[in-house]
């Protein structure tokens, strides 16, 4: 029922929706898991022509995918380095019938960003140097995988074609190329619109 909501534009309570996930990932979902209606928001400016492959960068328990593919007709891929999220995500959609989403299990580092046309990124790599923000205790954090990440990022980002779309929640834009410009700034600053315009 939810995702037929969301494919009818209605309201979506984060609390109705995170009953989707069993009670230690809806634990998560408060800090970790990107709210409804930012989700909304940011696949609208994302997905500008059917079929649009957009990249969720660190895509956790795939909310942000879920949403996007049920709102709009873009194609939505989750990279996520932790196997039982991608389990989970997939088994969401699946049962869900959400065919516009697709979860990959990788690294961030072995993405190429070429594959696709647009990007959303919810400050994935903060749980390398804040202890506050870890989501289990699958690795240790490092500040040296934080700078390798964000670096990594930013280099994929630089070389993908004028016009591309990013939208970032949450983050300090330390991974946004000076060729990206800002677009818009929603939610008291935190949810950024950028397009690359060089």
């Amino acid at each position: 029922m939810i995702f037929e909501h969301l494919k009818q534009n209605k309201s979506i309570d984060d609390n109705e929706f995170n009953e989707l996930y069993p009670i230690r990932i809806k634990k998560l979902a408060p800090r970790h898991w990107t709210p409804v209606k930012i989700a909304r928001k940011a696949a609208d400016f994302l997905v500008d022509k059917p079929d649009k492959k957009v990249l969720d960068i660190g895509s956790g328990a795939g909310k942000f995918c879920l949403v996007g593919a049920a709102l709009t007709n873009g194609i939505f891929y989750g990279v996520e380095q932790r196997k039982s999220l991608i389990k989970l995500s997939r088994k969401i959609a699946k049962k869900y019938k959400i065919d516009n989403a697709e979860f990959i299990h990788s690294n961030i580092m072995e993405i190429s960003f070429l594959d696709y046309e647009a990007f959303y990124f919810f400050n994935s790599f903060q749980e390398n140097i804040d202890l506050t923000a870890r989501i289990d205790k699958s690795s240790a954090p490092s500040g040296e995988l934080y700078h390798l990440y964000t670096g990594y990022l930013k280099d994929q980002l630089y070389k993908t074609p004028i016009g591309t779309k990013l939208v970032t929640y949450w983050s300090n834009c330390r991974e946004v190329p000076k060729s990206f410009c800002l677009e818009a700034i929603s939610h008291s600053g935190v949810l950024i619109f950028w397009r690359k315009t060089a």
